[in-house]
């Protein structure tokens, strides 16, 4: 292969089958990341600074900061010193004269602690380190251990494997930082959900509750502290070596399988051959071997090394002893895994939808045994938060690298079980931290493409779905040639807004362009996050307004039902009752079901609700848009009340991980009727609430707004000013009901 250079050079490592289990059937490969252009930690060191460059953490020529004994250090030496920055490494004693030459040669500056503190010599380089922070302001830090893009360097080693190998049955690696194996294993699990994952440590680690003994002599594994980045979730069986045994096994890698390395590698490969010994036939195993042997030349492959720490003596097994949780492993030893019993699982999200379904989402992530957490630049905004109960993280969240910092600092990876949203403003960044943290999410392109209805009308276009004609425009001089070739009368509307905010059917050349430059004068929406600069001029499609409920799970999506309904006339269009499921012949109800699904494909949509509107012209179903959320408008609970599937709920089950629930049980009807007021001015009285509350078919009446508030006739979403529920055996009977609601409730306004 030819590079430009090498940085692009880090991964494309060869996958070796090695010499074990052969005779049984059994095949077991080896993932060498040693042939890295220094060791693995080369994948994580690229993924780190090249995220920190573009989020904007770390600036062009800063310093890099980073605690490391060996492979790290030199992966950051080597994407650090390509880039242009000063790097500075904290290590210990135990580094090895090579790896000390290389990164002296690299250009780095190596920093030596000089003796163990609290937490042995892990907690003494931190300490070092955080001096230096101070000392270099702007100074970036890689923080390997805590940061989920050093698991999220791995991907690519998954998608190596899955590329040369294809399916497997057992994934072994080390366990450090948590980085590699837990990557590694959250990848491939994607498209491998059977895979056993087996994890390898040493005798001495405190990672999976044995008794820590910091003056273990192997290096590249272990851990004194429990290190954010380790998914204990993800591993299935742990297997212990003490230092006699890590080291032995790499001396019998080289002279049995030709491979130079380290006591990782080694530790690795004892395990392999464990498993080639006893696995079923026809078993397809992978380790992953990190580091190469030169580092330890002086350590694993000096006999002075050894007769000094008297290793020899050290007892050894030939084979793993079974041992159970409390038991102290001394000789190599293995155990089933699971993840500790009080482990509390937290659900994040990214702001909310500040009425409806926002705040019944908080409360129902602890239905799913997991504590929900708001992340929010202002808790005040969302009424009734107190009264869910949940954990509330303020801060910026219109910055990624604020979300990030906060996530961070926050949690283990562990303690995290998913993210979402009810919010259309934030599915974009959901999306991208989903990625980032190794969590069921939908691609982070597809959500800005739904977002952002320029980039959905083109990508419709190109996959040949019905859509109305349109143009897009960033000057108001470009609407004269948009109206000409969209005709009039026309839609002029915002690309990225939500709620029908700004949405405008306009007669003439000229309301379309004054309305087109009223949106383009718009620097920020309502959360604060900078608009798109552009404008949507489309063709006004006069036709029956449908919007279609879809979930998309493990490779499917499935219609959960159409919703009819009904909009003011204009110039605003603002959706004022909706009943589900609507009336359609069933040709009618597939036709407009496959239109949609076509267009979810052709976005990109992959993971949970959408929320799809159309129009039923002659021709068939127009596109509308697609949001790439659950419904608003209390849609998902008139889903529950027809058939009792709690689509709010599939939401936030499919974002921990758990298969939907989307059978109903019952088989009804039921609509909603918004309360819009009949002018502008103040709201004076509400009449006929009580009566309307006793009424056959009606289950709920809610007010958003209260005599004193000021009220105008609605432009969006949010001029609502409250909902009448009604609930029956068939369409037409939840109609009647909701007119007859209407014809008693009484908004007076004044002027």
């Amino acid at each position: 292969m030819l590079f430009d250079t090498m940085t692009d050079a880090i991964g494309h490592t060869p996958l070796v089958r090695l010499r074990l289990g052969e005779e049984r059937g059994v095949e077991v490969y080896a993932k060498l990341e040693l042939q890295n252009p220094f060791a693995m930690k080369d994948r994580v060191a690229r993924n780190i600074v090249l995220e920190a460059r573009r989020l904007g953490t770390l600036l062009p020529g800063a310093p890099i900061i980073e605690s490391s004994s060996g492979t790290m250090a030199l992966g950051v030496a080597l994407v650090g010193r390509s880039l242009g920055h000063a790097v500075h490494i904290v290590t210990d004693p135990r580094i090895d004269p090579i790896t000390l030459a290389k990164l002296r040669a690299l250009g780095c500056e190596v920093h030596i602690v000089e003796a163990m503190t609290s937490h042995g010599w892990q907690s003494a380089r931190l300490e070092r380190l955080e001096e230096l922070m101070r000392d270099l302001p702007g100074a970036f830090w890689p923080q390997q251990y805590t940061n989920p893009d050093n698991p999220g360097a791995y991907r690519t080693l998954a998608d190596e494997l899955l590329r040369d190998l294809g399916g497997f049955d057992v994934l072994v690696g080390a366990t450090g930082s948590g980085g590699s194996l837990c990557g590694s294993a959250r990848a491939l699990k994607e498209s491998l959900p059977g895979l056993r994952v087996v994890g390898v440590d040493c005798v001495g680690s405190a990672l999976f509750g044995q008794p820590d003994v910091p003056q273990r002599l192997q290096s590249g594994l272990g851990n004194s502290l429990l290190p954010k980045n380790l998914d204990r979730s993800l591993i299935d069986e742990v297997h212990w070596l003490n230092d006699h045994e890590a080291f032995a096994a790499a001396w019998d890698l080289a002279r049995e399988q030709q491979i130079f390395a380290g006591n990782t590698s080694g530790s690795v490969y004892r395990v392999l051959g464990s498993l080639a010994a006893t696995a079923a036939p026809g078993t397809r195993v992978v380790g992953i071997f990190p580091d190469r042997g030169d580092r330890y030349a002086d350590t694993v492959y000096s006999d002075e090394h050894w007769a000094r720490h008297d290793l020899s003596e050290l007892p050894t097994a030939p084979a793993p002893r079974a041992v159970r949780p409390g038991d102290t492993a001394l000789t190599w030893s293995h155990m089933p895994f699971q993840a500790p019993g009080e482990l509390r699982r937290h659900l994040l999200f990214v702001e909310s939808n500040t009425t409806g379904t926002g705040m019944l989402a908080l409360g129902l992530a602890r239905e799913l045994d997991t504590v929900p957490v708001l992340l929010t630049g202002d808790p005040h905004r969302y009424a009734g938060l107190a009264d869910t109960g949940c954990e509330t993280l303020v801060c910026d969240a219109n910055s990624q690298a604020e979300l990030r910092r906060v996530i961070q600092e926050r949690f283990r990876r562990e303690e995290i079980a998913g993210i979402t949203t009810t919010s259309d403003f934030y599915v974009p960044v959901v999306a991208e931290l989903a990625h980032w943290l190794g969590l069921p999410g939908n691609p982070a392109e597809a959500m800005a493409t739904c977002r952002n209805k320029a980039t959905l009308r083109e990508t419709l276009a190109a996959a040949g779905v019905r859509q109305p004609r349109f143009a897009v425009v960033r000057e108001a001089e470009e609407v004269a040639a948009a109206v000409a070739r969209v005709g009039l009368p026309c839609v002029v509307k915002p690309v990225d807004d939500s709620g029908s905010t700004n949405v405008l059917l306009c007669a003439d050349e000229a309301t379309a362009t004054a309305h087109a430059a009223r949106i383009l004068a718009v620097r920020t929406n309502v959360r604060g996050l900078p608009t798109a600069g552009s404008a949507l001029v489309e063709e006004y499609v006069d036709a029956p307004e449908f919007s279609v409920e879809m979930f998309s799970w493990d490779g499917g999506t499935e219609c959960v039902g159409i919703t009819a309904k009904t909009v003011t006339d204009g110039p605003h269009f603002v959706e004022h009752r909706h009943i589900f499921p609507a009336d359609l012949p069933p040709a009618t109800a597939e036709e407009i079901t496959e239109t949609v699904r076509a267009a979810l494909d052709a976005a990109g949509v992959r993971l949970g609700a959408t929320h799809t509107e159309v129009k039923l012209t002659a021709a068939g179903a127009s596109v509308i848009e697609i949001n790439p959320r659950l419904a608003g408008g209390m849609i998902p609970e008139l889903v529950r009340r027809a058939g009792g599937v709690r689509l709010l709920e599939q939401q936030l089950r499919v974002a921990v991980g758990l298969p939907p629930e989307l059978k109903p049980d019952t088989h009804g009807y039921a609509g909603i009727q918004f309360l819009l007021a009949p002018a502008d001015g103040l709201l004076t009285a509400v009449d006929g609430t009580d009566a309307v509350r006793a009424m056959d078919g009606i289950e709920a009446v809610t007010l958003t707004a209260a005599p004193g508030d000021p009220v105008r006739t609605a432009r969006g979403a949010t001029d609502r000013l409250g909902h009448v529920i009604a609930r029956a055996d068939s369409g037409p009977q939840v109609a009647d009901a909701l007119d007859a609601a209407l014809r008693h409730i009484a908004l007076t306004v004044e002027n």
